[in-house]
């Protein structure tokens, strides 16, 4: 039937073009139109429910919630698998994630919002609102504006300082992070460069706090969830009322499906905090493809159009590559959202990831469609195979198997990221090999400080070298041999996936007199931003 029915509207396009009466120019436009809706074959549920089921078992995914919003209607909100596996609890609509950076967006509405009341502007100093504000530079201080914080240009590296929020269960508060800001040196120019950041975003969470007169969470839930009608989503995990419809993360362990803790700092909520349902967010998704508008018959704003096309312009150029089948010719952050195009139409969206839960939201507004994937598991791959496959079928996309193709790549990932972990454990092994009666780490033992993180101590525990961060206990374990100037930080927590090296200087003495750290593996989260640290030893 399909197929007939796009023979139709072909027909009627020839009939189009030949009507003298019309332009060439819009009788071309009606054919294009016209053509489109003639190739696009969008997923009906039942097809959803196939790509979603093959998805969760090609990515071992155990819980998936997927949204779909089109012509400002919610046509798809469905669960899938269950939200925790060792209660074996099934996902539904309503059934609470961590959205994670998909929260920026909410702080950038809040912003806009207080913009539109005269209370403040996108292009204030930052240091206007918050005092204390410091920079590594001066320069880049005085001229740090808000629309700075978050458009991720700021001369900072990928998360830089990340590891003052990152793993959660360190005790470093909001006021500590806007203090260590001053120590994280840039890798780059400020304004030049698109590095991804979070804690910006959290000094922009405190200005909308400083001028709204409410704690960030407070506003978000009472100036925007509650006008909209959000039903069960909260600001923050700790503000989350009813806990027994949420999921608890997944991650991989030793080649198996772990359940682990909820990973988040509160002081980080302005960068990833809120927790929904695919319910809850297609009221946001529907906003944001109405430009602000919301109500039953749009009569109500949340921010203006003026905002709205501000969010959603190009602030920060990231490079792009054209490729097959989207054939993508520009890339940018805008304010709290990704901008790109996609076979000739824009794109906007973002994508949030915390331990052992990843998430994706994806808007063409020119087609009035909107796609919210949430999953319970940090596999990238699962949500971009269903959010491509269902934006394929609108955008009349065929061939295409999202699913086999990010399967593919997630296994070469996986493989690269095994051989090289191998590679470090033979080595581990062959060093401790070589001393007969175990290797001698009393010269490396001492405490070590860095500006910003403070103090790690190495030292013995119960008669094996241990390597230890004071302020963030998760980050605590056995030390390894590795090579003469080169230590390894093997964590007692093993979902974390981030071991790392300790690469030692010297003094003149040939004593270690500090340490820099690396990731081991290519896929541990840029979060452990180990390579920020710049450790020395103050004391024996």
């Amino acid at each position: 039937m399909q197929y007939f029915w796009n023979i139709r509207y072909i027909r009627n396009v020839k009939t189009i073009l030949q009507t003298k009466r019309i332009r060439p120019a819009a009788a071309l436009a009606a054919y294009l139109c016209l053509l489109s809706a003639a190739i696009a074959q969008p997923l009906h549920s039942t097809q959803i429910d196939s790509l979603v089921e093959r998805s969760r078992r090609t990515f071992n995914v155990p819980g998936i919630a997927v949204g779909v919003v089109k012509d400002g209607r919610l046509i798809h909100a469905k669960g899938y698998g269950v939200a925790n596996l060792e209660t074996g609890r099934k996902v539904d609509e309503h059934t609470l994630f961590g959205v994670a950076s998909n929260s920026k967006a909410f702080t950038t509405a809040a912003i806009s919002m207080l913009v539109d009341e005269g209370k403040m502007g996108w292009d204030d100093k930052v240091v206007d609102h918050i005092p204390g504000f410091r920079l590594y530079d001066p320069y880049v201080t005085e001229s740090f504006s808000v629309r700075d914080l978050v458009t991720h240009r700021s001369g900072l590296g990928l998360g830089a300082g990340d590891l003052m929020m990152w793993p959660d269960g360190s005790d470093f508060t909001r006021a500590d992070i806007i203090q260590n800001l001053r120590h994280l040196k840039p890798v780059s120019a400020f304004r030049t460069k698109y590095d991804y950041d979070n804690l910006l975003y959290i000094v922009a969470g405190e200005v909308v706090a400083k001028v709204s007169g409410m704690p960030w969470e407070e506003f978000i839930e009472q100036r925007i969830m509650k006008p909209l009608g959000f039903r069960n989503s909260a600001a923050s995990l700790n503000r989350v009322k009813d806990k027994n419809n949420m999921i608890r993360p997944h991650v991989p362990v030793d080649g198996k499906i772990k359940v682990v803790d909820i990973d988040w700092s509160e002081t980080a909520n302005a960068a990833g905090g809120i927790w929904s349902s695919v319910s809850d967010f297609s009221r946001w998704t529907i906003l944001q493809l109405n430009g602000g508008r919301y109500g039953d018959s749009l009569h109500k704003r949340l921010f203006s159009e003026e905002m709205h096309l501000e969010m959603w312009s190009a602030q920060t150029i990231i490079p792009a590559y054209t490729r097959p089948p989207y054939q993508t010719h520009f890339a940018a952050y805008g304010l709290g959202w990704f901008l790109s195009d996609v076979k000739g139409y824009k794109q906007v969206t973002h994508t949030g990831g915390l331990a052992g839960i990843v998430t994706q939201h994806v808007l063409l507004p020119e087609i009035g469609l909107g796609i919210i994937v949430l999953t319970n598991q940090q596999s990238g791959a699962a949500f971009s195979a269903i959010s491509n496959t269902i934006k394929d079928g609108y955008l009349g996309i065929h061939g295409q198997d999202w699913v086999k193709t990010y399967g593919e790549y997630e296994r070469q990932d996986f493989a690269e990221a095994d051989s090289v972990r191998k590679k470090v454990a033979k080595e581990v092994e062959a060093q401790k090999n070589k001393y007969k009666n175990g290797f001698d780490v009393s010269p490396y033992l001492g405490t070590y400080r860095d500006a910003w993180f403070g103090d790690i101590v190495l030292s013995m525990k119960n008669g094996k070298p241990w390597v230890a961060s004071k302020r963030s206990p998760r980050l605590s374990g056995e030390l390894l041999p590795y090579n003469a100037q080169t230590l390894v930080a093997r964590w007692t927590d093993r979902s974390m996936d981030a071991d790392a090296f300790l690469i030692f200087t010297v003094d003149r003495n040939g004593k270690p007199s500090g340490f820099k750290m690396e990731a081991i593996s290519p896929l541990t989260d840029f979060s452990f931003d180990f390579q920020d640290l710049d450790l020395l030893r103050v004391q024996d």
